[in-house]
């Protein structure tokens, strides 16, 4: 596997685990020091699109059938199936438990020195006034949510990554059978 791919997979991978931590420290009690920092949920997303473009495409110039992606991820040292195996459960349950947690409220803002957010329950949609701790809460579901995908995101483009590289490997190696 050249090395480009193996760079691509752990800045996505690294990238994938910072967000999933940052989320899980949400449940933490108090604010994140990163609490108002708007641009950390913004920069996850745009580079987890970036991410996953670029690794999607390059799994999709392999030109390899759907059945032989699992088998080169298969291929992969064991250690590396693990910790994306681990990665991907726990985000998979941070997400999970953040839906099951996540209330009728969302985007949670300070209008004229009051705390505001909308609610989503049906019949009663609009904007609606909450206390400085329910403000607090709503905000930590928000950024716990906006962290997580784009963490999963970032996995999802490192196994791309990793198994497009794999797959690369292996029709070399065949391509080299043939000639000789």
């Amino acid at each position: 596997m050249g090395w480009t791919f193996k760079l691509h997979a752990a800045v996505a991978a690294g990238l994938g685990t910072m967000l999933l931590s940052l989320a899980a420290l949400t449940w933490l009690p108090g604010l994140l020091p990163l609490s108002g920092a708007h641009w950390l949920e913004g920069a996850g997303f745009a580079f987890a699109f970036v991410t996953c473009v670029s690794a999607f495409a390059r799994l999709a110039l392999t030109g390899a059938a759907k059945g032989s992606v699992w088998l080169a991820f298969r291929c992969l040292p064991g250690k590396v199936q693990w910790a994306f195996g681990a990665l991907a459960v726990g985000g998979v349950a941070l997400l999970a438990f953040s839906t099951l947690h996540e209330t009728h409220l969302q985007s949670a803002v300070m209008k004229d020195g009051r705390y505001v957010a909308f609610d989503r329950t049906p019949g009663s949609r609009g904007q609606v006034e909450i206390s400085r701790s329910r403000y607090e809460e709503v905000r930590e579901d928000d950024q716990r949510t906006a962290l997580a995908i784009p963490g999963m995101l970032c996995l999802g483009a490192a196994y791309a990554a990793l198994t497009a590289g794999e797959l690369r490997r292996a029709d070399r190696a065949v391509n080299r059978a043939d000639i000789t």
